[in-house]
């Protein structure tokens, strides 16, 4: 019988403040920009009863829970515990498939000869984490990833949920269709208008029914529903994509206005790609309008590139395809895609280009030592 650990971090940003501030502890902390238009990254569970929750607007946080503290968020500590805890992760087994900084599904089948079952290894590897980093973490062990991850957000924080092979129908049966997976709102709505509440409910549907309700991905969610997911963790997995977006106070008016976020946008997507040494050969641009409308733009390069110059270049023109900026440009996002591990041939050495990305690199090994604001670029500081 395989075994699959998923493991999810307890509020992670929130608790890395609180646990690097003694003065948080205890209190409602949210992680975010405290502006008009910021968002929350996290929210301490001190913050939850409130109603607040991770990606609601912070002015519609604050409402709820005026009490809290905001802070700024910090992605080189973020990042630095986060290679701790995959650190842990890895004694216990080489198959890891991270879904995020603090997530990840584990296949702890071959390491049960060695560290007990899964449930001894999960509660090992909560306490490595607890004692290397001063954090907690939940654990669901299951015999699927569909199932394990469910699990592990029943008990939270610092819970260890378990579900054998035999217990699987019983344990999804009576759960509601919000813990469903791909089941979003507007789907959530047709099903209930259908009478249906529970996973349970979706299990025993027709084929047909279900189909009807959610189209060609019915019979998938019914296949997960009744617990049959043979999915394997994936060790390794690229993204398949990387980007970085901004909303900003007041809506920007102008292509001037515009660049300067753009830069800043480029310059983190080009430190995540030199991070997992991966080149880049798409640039997308995205924009979001006063009134919400959002459009794209993308870009094919002749050569898969990693450096902020040739992203921001990329990025700059495609800023020349939309029209009606005049009228209010809310959110910009730079992303990069269709990646390679290895930069493209070129019939003749390019060393400006080679420059670029010796300079990429360092930037951003320094930056991750000494934190975003202490290396930047001249045009990037405040006016």
């Amino acid at each position: 019988m395989r075994t699959v650990i998923h493991f999810d971090m307890d509020a992670f940003f929130a608790s890395v403040e609180q646990l690097d501030n003694p003065d948080l502890r205890g209190k409602p902390v949210l992680v975010g920009a405290r502006s008009r238009r910021g968002v929350v990254a996290a929210a301490s569970y001190e913050a939850r009863p409130s109603g607040v929750r991770s990606a609601m607007s912070m002015i519609e946080a604050l409402r709820r829970c005026p009490e809290a503290v905001v802070v700024p968020p910090r992605r080189s500590r973020y990042v630095e515990l986060s290679r701790t805890v995959f650190g842990v992760f890895r004694r216990y087994t080489p198959l890891v498939e991270g879904l995020s900084v603090d997530e990840a599904f584990l296949d702890v089948t071959g390491s049960r000869s060695l560290f007990g079952d899964g449930p001894e290894i999960a509660a090992a590897i909560k306490k490595d984490i607890r004692d290397a980093t001063g954090l907690t973490g939940s654990a669901g062990v299951a015999p699927s990833k569909f199932v394990a991850k469910i699990a592990s957000d029943l008990d939270k924080p610092d819970g260890l949920t378990v579900v054998r092979e035999g217990e699987v129908a019983d344990f999804l049966a009576p759960l509601p269709l919000e813990r469903m997976w791909r089941v979003g709102p507007k789907a959530r709505v047709r099903l209930r208008a259908a009478g249906l509440r529970t996973i349970g409910d979706l299990a025993r549907l027709d084929s047909h029914t279900i189909e009807q309700l959610l189209g060609s991905w019915g019979p998938v969610a019914r296949e997960l529903a009744r617990g049959h997911d043979d999915r394997p963790v994936v060790v390794g997995s690229p993204p398949k994509s990387l980007g970085t977006e901004s909303t900003f106070e007041h809506d920007l008016t102008t292509r001037d206005a515009l660049l300067k976020p753009i830069l800043r946008q480029s310059m983190e997507v080009a430190d995540r790609l030199v991070d997992k040494g991966l080149w880049a050969r798409v640039i997308t641009l995205k924009i979001k309008y006063g009134d919400h409308r959002i459009r794209t733009r993308q870009m094919r390069l002749p050569r898969s590139v990693s450096d902020t110059d040739a992203i921001f270049e990329a990025a700059s023109d495609l800023l020349g395809r939309f029209d009606d900026l005049q009228s209010g440009v809310r959110l910009t996002g730079v992303s990069a895609s269709a990646f390679s591990d290895e930069p493209g041939e070129e019939l003749f050495p390019d060393a400006e280009r080679e420059r670029r990305e010796r300079l990429a690199a360092t930037t951003q090994a320094l930056r991750e030592r000494f934190g975003t604001t202490g290396l930047t670029r001249a045009s990037l500081l405040p006016d």
